[in-house]
């Protein structure tokens, strides 16, 4: 386990980011320079293996691929950064990526949003969680104070950013209040919890929720202390540059899809158009977060 806080938290992002795009950008295929690309480069965050996460969304690559008439290729970064970098230098045609990993690498690339999964009941919005081990004393977020608690990739909207934010509204500060422990994937959260590594940890309920369902972790090991608000729902994001013409050739795929395989792993209903301000509540939280730990986010 890797524990970082403050400015080590922001170096190390850094130097990962930096050795990620060399790893990252020699398996992306260049599309051309102007014009339909001679193939789709679709990047995937890794909030678990890279083997899963590309199993998962087989059926999605499948169904683009017939739909577009391309050769459609999945790439799933070294870690989010990785990913969000990738998109920005033009290595990736689209990406999808969470809200935080948006809205850090948009400050210096134009990025254009343009897609989101939408559920039944609530709309396109997801939440985190923050577990602890089954048997753990905690009755409320603030009773961790003092813990080791684990958290996912340090871009990760559910695995990071949002568990802090509602341990910040319980009035704990990553670095003063508890040990901030970095582990990369929201899987390997939950394995840390389950098995007592940490006091508890923050991941996404979605992925919680699976990883219980599939037996890749005890339910009766773990428990739910706190679920987060409502999350803006990840957002298909196209690289600056892409072709117009194939821009609207792939937003009308997306508004298309009924295909059930292609929108299970999304857990979705429908894609529907998705805009910039509709991430406004993470900034909001990304902000009260740097506010009580100026060093703990990335500056513009």
């Amino acid at each position: 386990m890797i524990s970082l806080k403050g400015n080590s938290m922001l170096k190390a992002l850094t130097r990962i980011t930096a050795l990620s795009l060399v790893i990252l950008g020699c398996g992306a295929a260049a599309a051309l320079a102007d014009g339909r690309p001679s193939k789709l480069v679709i990047g995937l965050l890794p909030g678990e293996s890279a083997p899963t996460v590309i199993r998962l969304n087989e059926p999605m690559r499948a169904y683009l691929e017939k739909r577009l008439g391309l050769p459609v290729e999945l790439v799933v970064g070294a870690n989010y950064a990785a990913t969000g970098e990738a998109l920005r230098f033009g290595r990736l045609d689209i990406a999808y990526l969470g809200p935080v990993t948006y809205i850090l690498r948009s400050r210096s690339a134009k990025l254009e949003v343009f897609s989101r999964p939408t559920h039944a009941g609530v709309g396109p919005t997801f939440q985190a969680v923050v577990i602890v081990p089954k048997d753990s004393p905690a009755k409320t977020l603030a009773d961790l104070k003092g813990g080791d608690i684990a958290f996912g990739d340090p871009a990760s909207t559910s695995g990071t950013w949002v568990p802090r934010y509602q341990l910040l509204e319980a009035g704990l500060v990553s670095g003063r209040d508890y040990t901030l422990r970095v582990l990369g994937a929201h899987d390997a959260v939950a394995l840390a919890v389950a098995n007592h590594k940490v006091a508890a940890g923050g991941l996404s309920m979605p992925i919680y929720e699976r990883l219980i369902k599939e037996g890749k972790i005890d339910g009766n090991a773990v428990r739910v202390l706190a679920e987060s608000p409502a999350i803006p729902e990840y957002m298909w994001t196209f690289r600056e540059g892409l072709d117009p013409a194939f821009r609207e050739e792939i937003k009308a795929a997306f508004n298309d899809v009924t295909d059930p395989e292609a929108l299970k792993v999304f857990r979705a209903e429908a894609f529907v158009p998705a805009v910039d301000s509709d991430v406004d509540i993470v900034r909001s939280w990304i902000e009260a977060l740097r506010q009580s730990n100026p060093d703990s986010v990335p500056a513009p």
